[in-house]
């Protein structure tokens, strides 16, 4: 009897080894195990309960410049997929970067060592969320006016490197918005032009040079926010396009992008009732995002909605709705900027759904499924951006080597001359250099000494624009040219007061050209769409003839503007 208790014993204690050897290979399983895609795709995924797979398809904003302990418990503790940083965080390239490899050791640290996607907003030219040292760039329309696909493809590199260089391995650029409605101000220079497959060719190139630097390119604002009038960040834009129209137009540069191995596409807050029938927007639509996106146009890669704190995702619905509905239509990454306390009642609503619901579960497990395919894609890469940032021991990677000569050359390439009466002006013209912005203003009398240099304010009401027409009216008899910065709607208002100065007047416009529309007086004009001091240094060498523009026009003049006081 005690013979046998000793033999059942033995193999009891063998069993548990051998179960105890099983169990500890599995709970050795990390992202850095050396597994095929698949195999440690599979992996992954039988090892994550509920609530893992919950956290990776979060991507949440974090208050401050430094890694507070509320956001590295949202890392340690819910294992969120992803860290968004925004201008509010990246006053110092230091701080950042250090703030990265902060949050990147506690992802690492987690059982399963899965790290997070880390993104911004660098389009360049407009959109430059990360700003410091890094490079200011003339924009998607300079690039569009040069009509380059190299222009595109190193504005994207040098854009990458430089991204890279933080820590950051994911860019939502390049913006693909075909520039159709004159009115879609929010898109305006952020577009490349009002041509889709243009857009669709140069929108290629500019993710192909960020996916040389190893960053993760997410084109937006699908399906198209070029055809908008109102703004998604503080009302929801209804757009009254058809399908056969948005095939024809908006869908065009995604179609060609998707075919060129696209790893991301971000979709707006943006309503099409001819289409879907109703003014659900495309984030929470299940036709825009499983019908046209995933089985019509077979796109396979990660599906990230535009930040759901934005007024156009929750009409009519609570924050954690409309996460809840953006998962359901076909989202994989929900971007939640902020506060932790809204960050809060998502993860209350989403994790008691996701035990509850078995359907809300199988979503979920897919979403993470495409978020962890797409980090193990570029992650895992041999050039993949390191977790601890570069620039933490080398300063020297921002600006990226080469950028300035080649966004100066890329300025000037895109520089274009819309109307000419008298320009080139002498050096030694007597001007008044008006505008907003302080390169302009101070470029411009390196350009032209004998000039005086006239302060436009960021905002003003109806009275003060009286009080500068008038100003400027005042002067005008002691310069020869009047030099004026065309930027926006503000600059317009002004402008349309100044139409006795039509031989004097010269424009120098500055990211979109379209206000030129509602000027036809205008006899001078040269555009750039930077705001930068290379693209205004390239306008002002135009407009004293150092050199003969050969940018082209990358949207029509031929519309008006609506001029509301």
């Amino acid at each position: 009897m005690i013979k046998k208790i000793v033999i059942l014993s033995l193999l009891l204690f063998s069993a548990g080894v051998f179960l105890f050897s099983e169990n500890t290979d599995l709970k050795n399983i990390s992202f850095q195990s050396d597994q095929v895609e698949d195999e440690l795709l599979s992996s992954l995924l039988n090892e994550m309960n509920h609530e893992e797979l919950l956290g990776q398809v979060l991507m949440l904003g974090y208050m401050g410049e430094e890694a507070s302990p509320v956001i590295l418990e949202w890392i340690s503790e819910h294992k969120i997929g992803g860290i968004k940083v925004f201008g509010w965080n990246a006053n110092n390239l230091s701080v950042l970067a250090d703030t990265i490899g902060i949050m990147q050791k506690a992802a690492l640290a987690t059982p399963l060592g899965i790290p997070l996607i880390v993104a911004t907003d660098q389009e360049g030219g407009w959109v430059r969320h990360v700003k410091g040292a890094t490079s200011i760039t003339p924009g998607n329309m300079a690039i569009g006016a040069s009509g380059l696909p190299y222009d595109a493809y190193q504005t994207g590199l040098y854009i990458g490197r430089e991204l890279r260089s933080l820590g950051i391995n994911m860019n939502f650029a390049p913006t693909v918005d075909v520039y159709l409605n004159p009115l879609a101000d929010v898109v305006g220079p952020r577009a490349f032009s009002n041509n889709p497959v243009q857009t669709g060719t140069l929108g290629t190139a500019f993710f192909k040079g960020m996916d040389d630097a190893g960053v993760i390119s997410t084109a937006k604002h699908f399906p198209g926010h070029g055809n908008a009038d109102k703004d998604s960040h503080g009302t929801l834009p209804i757009i009254n396009s058809d399908k056969e129209f948005l095939e024809s137009n908006d869908l065009i540069p995604y179609k060609m992008m998707i075919q060129e191995g696209l790893p991301a596409i971000m979709a707006g807050h943006l309503a099409f009732p001819h289409i879907t029938g109703n003014d659900i927007p495309a984030t929470l639509n299940p036709v825009f995002l499983r019908e046209i996106l995933r089985e019509e146009m077979g796109f396979e890669g990660l599906i990230i909605t535009d930040d759901m704190v934005m007024q156009g995702a929750q009409r009519n619905r609570t924050l954690a709705q409309a996460c809840e509905e953006s998962l359901r239509a076909g989202s994989d990454l929900l971007l939640v900027s902020r506060t932790p306390r809204e960050h809060e009642k998502i993860w209350d609503t989403l994790s008691k759904l996701i035990y509850e619901d078995e359907e809300f579960y199988q979503i979920v497990y897919q979403a993470a499924e495409h978020v962890l395919r797409t980090k193990v894609q570029y992650l895992k890469r041999e050039d993949a951006v390191p977790y601890i940032p570069e620039y933490k021991t080398d300063r020297s990677t921002i600006p990226a080597t080469g950028s300035k000569d080649f966004f100066f050359n890329q300025a000037a390439r895109s520089t274009t001359l819309i109307r000419k009466n008298t320009i080139p002006l002498s050096e030694n013209s007597s001007v008044l250099i008006a505008g907003m912005f302080s390169e302009f203003r101070y470029k411009g009398r390196d350009f032209f000494p004998d000039s005086k240099i006239l302060r436009i304010p960021y905002s003003f009401d109806s009275k003060e624009k009286w009080e500068i027409v008038d100003s400027i009216l005042e002067q005008a008899d002691s310069y020869d040219s009047i030099i004026f910065s065309l930027s926006r709607y503000q600059d317009l208002r002004v402008l349309k007061e100044l139409s006795s100065l039509a031989d004097q007047v010269v424009i120098l416009s500055s990211l979109t050209p379209i206000y030129l529309n509602d000027l036809p007086w205008i006899r001078d004009a040269v555009a750039v769409y930077g705001t930068g001091e290379e693209s205004f240094t390239a306008g002002f060498a135009a407009i004293r003839g150092d050199f003969t523009p050969t940018g082209k026009l990358p949207i029509p003049i031929d519309m008006p503007i609506p001029l509301e006081e």
